[in-house]
């Protein structure tokens, strides 16, 4: 394959398994180049790309930062808190804006589901979606593939759990989406008040049992309970939430077999994972973050080469 079938990176749903394919191997040449001494290529250096964020982010942000550096792209950061976009302006028009004074490629959070999609139509620069609302998060899902396919090798028939507030994850759906077309099998897993209506139609397994959820698979994605984004209340309490969904070493212990652990964070210890957990040799949380570096230089790389 010598260049992916989309100048845009909306959502895992619009890339072939080849597309995911490319940009896995990609990624692992970049993590080689992010491991040595010097760890820049001139790869990007004539690109320049703007971080547009109009929602809060730590991990991706920076992730996606560190990943433009690496490559030697010129790199814009515009928050929407201190913007125009408090005075009324449009979308549309703040790109538009920040495209006239020649960037390239625009990496996006948005709190709206299909905003991303609805730039990708009106401006004229490769689009990479950085998460909209509750519905896509394509390179947490690209680099928690990568995470697992350095743990387990190929992902054809492995089984893999998602556990937790699936409902308000944007970060469960593009899972979903690229272990399927990787030949994983997928269950979600967590209260009944937290799952999506009809969600099994995705082709996923439904268990609302966190201990058979874990005695099934070969990893377990835990995800966070995501208070910002509920309007109403789910369930009880944080404390009955940990009770009932909340992973510890003793869980693990019992087990007859040893399981993968990950998560997209920021974990909120003591609730879906203990700390003894998160921790321990079954997690992997901190290699996600060091391979998300690697996915997202892939990314850039492999959408820079596709031209309009």
């Amino acid at each position: 394959m010598s260049q992916l079938s989309t100048r845009h990176l909306l959502g895992i749903k619009d890339l072939t398994e080849a597309d995911i394919q490319f940009i896995l191997e990609t990624a692992e040449n970049f993590k080689e180049v992010i491991n040595r001494p010097i760890k820049k290529v001139p790869s990007l250096r004539d690109i320049t790309i703007a971080n547009i964020f109009f929602e809060n982010s730590t991990r991706t942000r920076l992730s996606f930062e560190l990943a433009e550096k690496r490559l030697s792209a010129d790199v814009v950061n515009f928050s929407s808190s201190n913007s125009s976009v408090k005075k009324g302006e449009t979308l549309v028009d703040t790109v538009n804006n920040i495209l006239s004074m020649k960037v390239d490629m625009v990496v996006m959070r948005h709190s709206s589901p299909g905003a991303p999609h609805f730039l990708a139509r009106n401006v004229k620069a490769n689009i990479v979606n950085a998460g909209d609302g509750t519905h896509e998060h394509p390179t947490q899902a690209l680099l928690d593939a990568f995470s697992m396919r350095e743990k387990l090798g190929d992902l054809q028939g492995k089984k893999i759990a998602i556990i937790g507030d699936i409902l308000h994850s944007r970060v469960a759906l593009s899972n979903i989406f690229c272990l399927q077309k990787l030949g994983a099998e997928v269950m979600v897993c967590g209260p009944i008040t937290l799952l999506p209506k009809h969600i099994e139609r995705l082709g996923v397994k439904v268990e609302l049992d966190v201990r058979k959820a874990l005695a099934w698979c070969d990893v377990a994605n835990v995800l966070r309970i995501q208070l910002e984004r509920q309007q109403i209340k789910y369930f009880p309490s944080l404390r009955e939430y940990s009770l009932y969904y909340g992973i510890n070493k003793k869980m693990l212990e019992e087990l007859d077999k040893e399981i993968v652990v990950m998560h997209p964070g920021p974990i909120n210890r003591g609730v879906e994972l203990a700390s003894d957990v998160a921790d321990s040799d079954h997690a992997i949380i901190l290699q996600q973050v060091e391979n998300g570096v690697a996915v997202r230089m892939a990314v850039l790389y492999l959408l820079a080469a596709v031209k309009a």
